[in-house]
Formats: C-alpha cells, structure tokens, sequence
C-alpha cells in the first residue's frame, strides 16, 4: 500500500499537494486538466521528481529518498520508452538484467511477449511494429519487472478508442496476474470510468482516491467543469 503523507512538490512556480493512500490491488486512474500535476503526481511516486516536504510510504516502510530503481514501481512512459535500435526482445529484456541476457533470459522475455500476443514478434524493432503493439513491448517489460504498482503515464493517448480500451484490459490482466496494483494519468473521462478508483489534480490538489462509479455520479464542480469542457 502506497501512501503519501502530507506530500508537496513546488518547482519554477508549480506546487502540487498530496496527501493520500492507495489501494494496494485494482486501477486508478489520475484525471484533470493539463498541467495540472497529473505527471508530477507519478513522479514524485516514481522518485523522478524530490518532494519539497512530506513522506512517501511503502507497506510503512519510507520510500521519500529511495531511488527510482529501488522503489516497488514500474512505469510506462508516454513514448513506451522503447529503444529504436533495440529489437521486442531486447527492449523488454532490459527488464531483467544489464548484462548480455542467457538463455533462461531469453526464455522468460519470449514467454512475456506471448503472454501480451507479440509471439513471433521478438526480432521486430520499434519502427517496424504498430502502435499498440509498441505498447504491448512495454507492458512485457512491466510483467518481467514484477514490481507491485504499476504507473501509466497516457501510454495509449495515441491509440484510438477501441485499441485503448483493449490495451487498458491487457493491463488489467496482466497486474491481476502478478499483484500489482495500477495508477494510470489518463485525460480520457472513458478510460477514467473504467479504472476502480478516480484520483483528481485540479487547482494544485491531488485528491484522495474515490469509487469510479461515485465520482462520475456526482462530480465535484471542478472536476464537472472539466469534464463539460471535455465532454
């Protein structure tokens, strides 16, 4: 379970409070308007971005000074942060190891893109596969990681509707299958009435998480405001 306790980032005029507990199993997604810390939130949870005061608790443990490798998470990027000259298999089995990956490496990588439909795939490099499937890489990436949390950074934005709603399945498999529990920053109100709980940056405030289905039924009117404009 990931709490932040009495958490503020402030930097170049940007502050961003939180002050939360998260579910240790289940999606939840992080919604409101751009730049409004939604990417900071992930960051600081991450240990991308210091926080300017308060802890970051993991199970009780501190987490506040650890560093990103360190930390119980695993992210995927907006980009997939996939590398061009790198093939599916060796972009996910950067996962594993940064030494030249043995067989049983290699075995664990293949049997990872198969579990998110890329068998066959492991010899194609970034340029040479879709989008979607650009996407799966990553998520190979996260189920070799095997960390307990999950963060998304809008890695399907650029997919469109029904390949996003898929993708967001596959990623529910997938940290049903080792654990983890999923925060994922989405602008799409969609993809946020999916997830099982809602967490809301608005006016430099992350909200404690709320029941999807509650939030939506009866939104606060900032977060109304904002789905108007978005609707």
């Amino acid at each position: 379970m990931l709490t932040l306790e009495n958490t503020r980032v402030e930097m170049e005029g940007f502050a961003l409070a939180a002050d939360l507990t998260l579910a240790p199993r289940g999606i939840t997604a992080v919604i409101g308007p751009s730049g409004a810390g939604k990417s900071t939130l992930l960051n600081l949870i991450a240990g991308f971005t210091p926080p300017t005061r308060g802890r970051l608790l993991w199970d009780g443990a501190e987490i506040t000074a650890a560093p990103p490798a360190e930390r119980p998470v695993a992210m995927i990027f907006q980009d997939n942060n996939l590398f061009p000259h790198l093939s599916a298999a060796d972009n996910a089995a950067l996962a594993l190891t940064h030494r030249r990956p043995n067989a049983n490496d290699r075995a664990r990588v293949a049997a990872a893109l198969a579990r998110v439909g890329l068998a066959g795939l492991e010899g194609r490099k970034p340029g040479q596969i879709s989008g979607g499937q650009q996407s799966r890489v990553a998520l190979a990436r996260v189920l070799l990681q095997r960390k307990p949390l999950i963060l998304l950074d809008e890695p399907f934005a650029a997919l469109g509707p029904a390949l996003r709603a898929d993708m967001l399945g596959a990623v529910r498999e997938v940290a049903a299958e080792i654990g983890a529990g999923v925060l994922m920053v989405t602008h799409d109100a969609r993809d946020a009435e999916r997830a099982d709980q809602v967490i809301t940056v608005i006016d430099g405030r992350a909200t404690p998480p709320r029941p999807a289905a509650e939030l939506f039924a009866d939104p606060p009117p900032e977060l109304a405001a904002y789905l108007g404009d978005h609707g």
